[in-house]
């Protein structure tokens, strides 16, 4: 997610992870306004791999999705 600020307004980040080769890769945490949690998974090179999941706002998993 080059140029996107990492940063809501209120200071709790958008998302957490690494790149390679300016693609998002390895383990990413994408988290909501108020710092929850939102969603986790991996990438390689920019493409969704493995088990991702969702959460509620409570942290609850709500959801898994498998990316081949």
């Amino acid at each position: 997610m080059l140029g996107v600020d990492p940063f809501y307004d209120n200071g709790n980040p958008r998302f957490k992870g690494s790149y390679k080769n300016n693609e998002m890769h390895g383990f990413w945490e994408f988290f909501r306004k108020d710092g929850s949690l939102m969603r986790s998974g991996s990438f390689d090179e920019g493409k969704q791999t493995g088990v991702w999941k969702t959460f509620d706002r409570t942290g609850k998993l709500v959801k898994e999705t498998s990316f081949s």
